[in-house]
């Protein structure tokens, strides 16, 4: 998969910042790329820059994307405008976890995975033919 620092589509719903050495974040901004999520893909190992008033370390800690608004999300959040620039179910699960109680929900499970990512991202290298 090309890693450009930019991945553009031809009708961004949304700017995504992802942190492209992470192998489970590439993995999967790769499915999102597959299924044609309108979105324009910023890695942020590629040189690209973060979002408007976020430091690149705190970008490459926590996900973030900017909305077709120009507002910059974090967390459950983000991937609730991810899910809505996404086809199909992924779009109403984008609707539906960006409301109150949802997204606060989605928040703690988000914040619980952050936890556990580094361990997850080992494991996950060790598997055969995963890019490294």
């Amino acid at each position: 998969m090309n890693r450009n620092a930019v991945t553009p589509s031809p009708h961004p719903g949304c700017d995504i910042y992802y942190d492209g050495a992470c192998p489970l974040c590439r993995a999967e901004m790769d499915f999102y790329r597959r299924i044609g999520t309108r979105a324009r893909f910023h890695d942020l190992t590629a040189d690209a820059e973060a979002p408007a008033g976020v430091c690149r370390a705190d970008a490459l800690a926590r996900f973030h994307v900017t909305d077709a608004e120009g507002r910059v999300r974090s967390g459950a959040r983000a991937f609730a405008e991810l899910w809505k620039a996404s086809p199909g179910g992924w779009r109403i699960l984008g609707h539906v976890v960006a409301v109150p109680p949802f997204v606060w929900i989605g928040e703690v499970v988000y914040r619980l995975f952050l936890r556990v990512r580094p361990r997850l991202q080992r494991l996950y290298r060790r598997r055969p033919g995963v890019d490294h």
